[in-house]
């Protein structure tokens, strides 16, 4: 793995961040260290970090409003880390713009496969699989998607998002007028059954709308939901 590749590990247990540190270091990642919120903030917001493993229980600031706060700012692809198991726990942390969610206990090789797999769909480096002279764009009225580029205009202004809600609606956007279950986009845009919980896709299209409601509105209408069964993308014509 590339040593360029840097990740902030912030947890307030020296040994879980000397155990991920050990794992994440043998794949070739550059590791930085937080023990608190108000440091793990002021350094998420001062380096372009490639991801975040952030714990939920923090002193000062605790994980939630961390990630709220650098929400803000960046979509730097955050992993949740908690004790907390509960669905209003993991369903909050996907409103504040976590990208995924680790339980505690877990095992330190789950945690480099998803973070593997977060960097893989997080950047248009070597993690991403796309093809070097691809020209991979989806250009509608009010909204274009440069795959290659992995970035999103609206009425020709950039919109920041995080990796899930790229991923969401690039896999919307290639196929106008499809209708999707949530089930199907969570196995496709998640790449696994996550924990059953279909609010997970209810929360990331609800923060996708709100993003791109704040610089085109005619952009944001083009996630329709299609009550009882999930979504779709519809082109709206200029």
């Amino acid at each position: 793995m590339s040593e360029e590749t840097r990740i902030l590990v912030v947890d307030d247990e020296e040994r879980i961040r000397r155990l991920l540190k050990l794992y994440l270091s043998r794949e070739g990642f550059e590791i930085d260290e937080a023990e608190d919120g108000d440091s793990a903030l002021s350094k998420a917001l001062k380096v372009d970090y490639d991801l975040i493993l952030l714990d939920l229980m923090l002193p000062n600031k605790d994980g939630m409003e961390v990630c709220e706060e650098l929400r803000e700012q960046k979509a730097t692809p955050v992993i949740m880390l908690t004790a907390k198991g509960e669905e209003s726990n993991r369903v909050h942390g996907f409103e504040v713009g976590a990208d995924d969610y680790i339980v505690k206990p877990f095992s330190p090789r789950e945690v480099v496969l998803r973070v593997k797999a977060l960097l893989r769909r997080a950047s248009a480096t070597k993690y991403l699989e796309t093809k070097p002279d691809s020209q991979d764009v989806l250009v509608f009225p009010h909204l274009t998607i440069d795959k290659d580029a992995h970035r999103v205009l609206a009425d020709n202004v950039e919109v920041s998002l995080t990796p899930k809600e790229y991923e969401l609606l690039y896999y919307l956007a290639k196929s106008p007028d499809k209708v999707f279950d949530r089930e199907e986009l969570l196995k496709e845009v998640w790449e696994y059954e996550f924990f059953g919980d279909l609010r997970t896709v209810d929360t990331h299209v609800k923060r996708l709308r709100e993003k791109l409601n704040k610089v085109s509105e005619d952009a944001a209408k083009m996630i329709v939901t299609v009550w009882g069964v999930g979504y779709k993308f519809e082109v709206i014509d200029s």
